[in-house]
């Protein structure tokens, strides 16, 4: 009877009790898809306790549920929105790769290849991971993302492969890493590039040996997970110089994307400009919003350095800000790249060359000064850090050689 119940319905709470109790039974039940199992008598307090871890456990996987559902409705090759020659030939690319994968394994037991995702700060790289994950055969599994830039040195290793109680000082309880909360899944390494190098080793034997050991422990455990890194870096580059290591960056791009910045997308800005709208006008009540000619003019002619992302934040703005239904150029608030070099008094018409170098020696000096901190230099050169970092980007300079 459990079994056919758990056929038809995969939630409901299951619990068998007998008097006729013994190990066999228990096992074939729990088997069969109880839950728990109770031998009588059975005492009204025992059933209630049980009652309550059950309705606890059910309210945890229908928030769980929920959860995974939301983030699967928020991502998938249709929330890649735009119509440009360089999106079209990308999402075709992702089409390709899923179809293949799915035809190879279609429960998706085996990882598939590594991908890397190129391209600059903000147009959109995760978006593409989640594509490749929720499209593809783990869709039903963990999709774990990480910024490599965002963790501390000293804790990547802990983070990565998780850590034994007392492995060190601060440890007090056993701990399980992203490769492990990542299992049967997909892994999503954002700014790889900031990886330090013996991470990098690290991180590269657990992707060919599909092995891992927590800190602490003696003992390798085997992972199944699937590969994503993403970087605004030039890897190849940083690789040539020995600032990545190069099996690593060899062993990353067993497939390449590409995403093209937002300035080299024509009109698929007005078309992600309008879907902002629409989601900024559910979010803040905001009804009949749309925008003039004049600023969608403004929008194609914009530089959009900050990408996608600095997109966002100029129609969220602008749908907060402004005081009637039509959104007009003065109401989008654009800025263009601001330069790091200060105007020269004396030479009216610079050098090209003399100012490419004085605005890169304005960025190592204020380097320097903090230590490779990015934001305290960008502070300090009165830009905001994305402006920093994509100037630094410009001029290959690596934050981790001024520390």
């Amino acid at each position: 009877l459990i079994g056919e119940i758990r056929k038809r319905d995969r939630w409901t709470k299951l619990v068998m009790s007998t008097a006729y109790g013994g190990v066999d039974i228990a096992v074939a039940a729990m088997k069969g898809g109880a839950d728990d199992y109770l031998t009588k008598p059975v005492s009204l307090d025992e059933i209630a306790l049980l009652v309550d871890k059950l309705l606890s456990q059910s309210r945890l996987e229908g928030s769980l549920s929920y959860f995974q559902a939301r983030e699967k409705q928020q991502s998938g090759l249709e929330r890649i929105l735009g119509n440009s020659p360089a999106v079209v030939e990308m999402k075709q690319r992702i089409r390709f790769l899923i179809a293949a994968e799915r035809a190879a394994d279609s429960e998706g037991a085996q990882p598939g290849p590594p991908v890397l995702i190129l391209g600059e700060t903000g147009v959109g790289k995760e978006l593409v991971a989640r594509a490749l994950h929720f499209d593809g055969p783990r869709a039903k599994q963990p999709f774990i993302s990480v910024n490599c830039a965002a963790l501390p040195e000293q804790l990547v290793e802990s983070e990565f492969f998780g850590h034994e109680r007392g492995a060190f000082t601060g440890a007090s309880d056993k701990k399980i890493g992203l490769f492990q909360a990542a299992e049967g899944g997909t892994l999503f390494l954002d700014e790889i590039g900031e990886l330090p190098l013996p991470q990098q080793a690290k991180l590269l034997k657990a992707i060919e040996d599909k092995v891992i050991r927590p800190v602490g422990s003696v003992r390798d455990r085997t992972i199944n997970v699937r590969f994503i890194t993403a970087t605004n870096a030039a890897l190849e580059e940083q690789s040539r110089q020995a600032e990545f290591r190069s099996d690593l960056f060899y062993r990353l791009n067993t497939v390449t994307i590409d995403v093209p910045p937002l300035r080299k997308r024509g009109d698929d800005i007005a078309i992600l400009a309008e879907a902002f709208i629409a989601e900024f006008q559910l979010r803040y009540a905001r009804s009949k919003l749309s925008l003039t000619l004049n600023a969608r003019t403004a929008l194609l002619r914009h530089t959009w350095t900050g990408n996608v992302r600095e997109l966002r934040n100029v129609i969220e703005q602008a749908c907060l800000m402004c005081a009637r239904d039509a959104i007009d150029k003065s109401d989008l608030n654009l800025r263009e790249l601001p330069s790091l070099v200060p105007e020269p008094s004396e030479m009216p018409h610079p050098d090209q060359s003399k100012l490419i170098e004085i605005e890169r020696s304005l960025i190592i000096d204020a380097l320097r000064q903090h230590s490779g901190n990015v934001t305290l230099a960008a502070r300090k050169l009165g830009v905001s850090r994305d402006t920093l970092r994509y100037r630094m980007e410009k001029y290959t300079l690596r934050r981790h050689h001024y520390l």
